[in-house]
């Protein structure tokens, strides 16, 4: 069984994307991981580089700045390169510039892609999500965050990264077949810097949205102001080991409270069927889940 990685990244540095750490923590279980970095602003093709591991290999692109609509330009890229991928290889491991897999979830990882190699049916794997909001320290619970998503395709050319790449549909817009694997991602897109975090919230509305509605949404101040009415619970678990340095050199403060920060009701009601039945009422799934 050959398994390779695949991600995506541009302006890693300005916006301080954990990048570096989401590659090192797929890498034990990928036999080579396709990085395809997009011509940057900062020294992002230099920051992959300087992983130093044979098993990483450099796409470089350019992205299409015209493409406004949806964050279509981040599935583009991200087809280059799933594409990029050779052909003998079995499975595909996606992971984004802000997700990372906990080092005791790999074997997990790898069982399940050797227990359905031969299982044809099963045409990718479903991960669990935990959301960090402004801090490590506490993870969103509103509905606005998904909490399953394929991460592991088949090497299949007909597959194509969805909409905002998000998740991955076939070519003729099906939905995959999947298996949901025993295993977290731990999303970080909502935790840096205020001040790189509105840089960054610049930088990515902009892949959806003009100038002008970007301006009206954002305002013209440095720095971005985490919702203190965030839907949140603390976490007590660990981080992936490769995050730790990055997680003690936080140097922001953010006090989330999670007594006061409970939601609208709608939430508190899905939260209650989510924890007593495991059921979320109108969960968006982007995928069909099989036993």
């Amino acid at each position: 069984m050959k398994v390779a990685g695949f991600t995506i990244i541009r302006n890693a540095l300005e916006y301080d994307y954990p990048i570096v750490e989401a590659i090192r923590s797929i890498l034990p279980i990928c036999d080579i991981v396709v990085v395809a970095v997009g011509k940057s602003d900062d020294r992002t093709l230099e920051l992959i580089k300087s992983i130093g591991d044979l098993k990483v290999q450099i796409l470089e692109t350019e992205w299409d700045d015209s493409l406004r609509e949806g964050g279509r330009v981040l599935a583009l890229e991200t087809d280059k390169a799933f594409q990029a991928i050779p052909a003998d290889f079995d499975w595909c491991f996606y992971i984004q510039g802000d997700e990372c897999v906990h080092e005791r979830d790999l074997p997990t990882i790898r069982r399940a892609m050797e227990k359905n190699l031969d299982r044809r049916e099963t045409e990718g794997l479903l991960f669990q999500y935990r959301h960090f909001y402004g801090s490590y320290d506490y993870i969103g619970v509103s509905r606005r965050w998904y909490r399953r998503e394929v991460r592991i395709v088949r090497n299949n050319k007909n597959i194509r990264s969805y909409r905002d790449a998000q998740g991955f549909r076939w070519k003729n817009d099906r939905k995959l077949r999947v298996r949901q694997v025993d295993a977290w991602i731990h999303h970080y897109g909502w935790v840096r810097h205020p001040q790189a975090q509105q840089r960054k919230q610049y930088s990515f509305n902009r892949l959806w949205h003009a100038d002008e509605t970007v301006a009206a949404m954002l305002g013209h101040q440095e720095t971005y102001e985490y919702a203190g009415t965030e839907p949140l619970e603390r976490f007590h678990g660990t981080h992936p080991a490769v995050m730790l340095p990055r997680i003690e050199a936080m140097n922001w403060q953010f006090e989330g409270n999670p007594a006061k920060s409970r939601g609208h009701w709608k939430d508190r009601l899905s939260r209650f069927l989510e924890r007593h039945t495991g059921w979320l009422p109108g969960e968006y799934r982007n995928y069909l889940l099989i036993k």
